[in-house]
């Protein structure tokens, strides 16, 4: 909101000439954001949750979707009983868990050519680290991307095939994805358990960044079939 729109709506309310500030807070995009120490109680909830799912790895892709779709019913102040979570955990782990699986492989290669060329026993090791880091960086948003744009309705392949449009329409909101894997990343590396809000705040990103106003977009250039977030 510009401020001027911000001091009309001001004006307005206290005139009584416009719905007032707790009416128009009421009638927000997000309401169930209107709370921020409820969000960040809801955010650590589904951290806690997503680590327990993932604990197996390969069902990581699977506890990301099904937590960003319940901080999605959240936001919206829909209904983000718990229930709904683990409907949606059974649902995107069919093949969720490949996924997982391939991206479990395809990591584990990249973080290999990371030691080796810190090792000096491969030539061109500066060159093969930079890759290796561009590889993970990618694989982590291919990863976050895909999990945001899952559904039931439909599944994971819809989901993969919409990655390069959703980053090639918001390629800021691919650095700010990035950012919040390095962010994750750096803190679980010096405190362990601060995985669990990690992952909680990644999932807010997967959910809050396409969703943030940008400047010349009235509208998304993409729209992507997310279904009934309660489906």
């Amino acid at each position: 909101m510009s401020r001027a729109t911000d001091r009309a709506a001001r004006h307005a309310a206290a005139t009584g000439s416009g719905p007032t500030r707790d009416d128009a807070a009421g009638r927000a995009r997000f309401p169930g954001a209107k709370s921020a120490f409820g969000l960040l109680g809801e955010v650590l909830v589904i951290g806690v949750l997503i680590a327990v799912v993932s604990v197996p790895i390969i069902t990581l892709p699977a506890a990301l979707a099904a937590g960003v779709r319940h901080l999605r019913r959240f936001l919206t102040a829909d209904d983000s009983s718990l229930g709904w979570f683990w409907r949606d955990v059974r649902s995107a782990l069919l093949g969720g868990t490949a996924i997982g699986a391939a991206s479990v492989v395809v990591a584990l290669v990249l973080v290999l050519d990371i030691d080796l060329a810190g090792s000096g026993a491969l030539p061109g090791g500066p060159l093969i680290a930079v890759v290796g880091w561009a590889g993970l960086a990618a694989l982590a948003l291919a990863l976050f991307t895909a999990s945001g744009l899952w559904s039931p309705e439909s599944g994971w392949l819809a989901a993969l095939k919409a990655v390069p449009g959703a980053l090639r329409a918001d390629p800021a909101g691919a650095a700010y994805l990035l950012a919040t894997a390095g962010f994750a990343g750096v803190v679980t590396w010096q405190l362990f358990p601060l995985v669990i809000p990690a992952l909680g705040c990644i999932a807010l990103a997967i959910v809050a960044v396409p969703e943030r106003p940008r400047r010349g977009h009235g509208e998304a250039d993409v729209e992507i079939e997310r279904g009934d977030p309660r489906a």
